[in-house]
């Protein structure tokens, strides 16, 4: 397909074309955002995690929340909800860290999904719309093949086959515009499932450690 074809069906398509490449940009922008958002999530939590666990299990608290505090990772925000939690329950040996810690990852996680609402819409809607263009489109064609009757035309098939094929096209933008959104949303889902599951595992090893050592457990040697 030619320049001058793409350009003539953009011509046809008006409005309902014009939203769709609109929400295919859209859809196009938040992916990018969310990659970016989320390069080296893992990774960074899990160096942060490594380094606040070797220093817990040093005994050493007050460096395991410098190193949390100086972390630009997601899991940053989970280690010090634990420790501001373990400042305030001292006296009952670490008592609600386990809930502060679970509460904070549910937080992370809701700010790692941010946007993704954007892709299912996208994904669910475009369908109808391009649907909504085609049968437009074929109404039109029907019309502009009843005025041709009336003015004396033959009213051949040629003209409405020519207008619905072009109608058509709005159904299978339409339908690209959803793959695409589509699988954005899934490979995020996917990814996101992963880093939440390390984020869980990370935030349980913490507990422990954290625990321990608020009751004065004895460092393993």
């Amino acid at each position: 397909m030619s320049l001058n074809d793409i350009l003539h069906y953009l011509r046809l398509g008006g409005v309902t074309l014009a939203l769709l490449i609109l929400a295919s940009i859209i859809a196009l922008v938040v992916a990018v955002e969310r990659l970016i958002a989320l390069w080296g999530v893992s990774e960074r939590s899990r160096t942060l995690g490594e380094t606040v666990n070797k220093h817990l299990l040093r005994g050493d608290v007050a460096a395991a929340r410098t190193a949390a505090e100086r972390s630009d990772a997601v899991a940053a925000d989970i280690f010090l909800a634990g420790f501001d939690r373990l400042e305030r329950s001292r006296t009952s040996g670490g008592a609600g860290v386990e809930a502060a810690v679970e509460r904070e990852r549910a937080q992370v996680g809701l700010k790692l999904r941010r946007n993704l609402w954007v892709l299912a819409t996208i994904g669910s809607i475009t369908p109808f719309v391009g649907l909504f263009g085609t049968v437009a489109g074929i109404m039109r064609s029907f019309k502009d093949l009843g005025l041709d009757v009336e003015a004396g035309g033959t009213g051949g098939s040629a003209a409405v086959m020519t207008g619905i094929s072009e109608a058509l096209v709005a159904t299978a933008v339409g339908i690209l515009v959803a793959v695409q959104a589509m699988l954005f949303y899934n490979y995020f889902q996917a990814r996101l499932s992963r880093v939440l599951v390390e984020l869980r595992l990370l935030g349980d090893e913490f507990v422990e450690l954290l625990k321990e050592r608020a009751t004065g457990a004895p460092l393993p040697p």
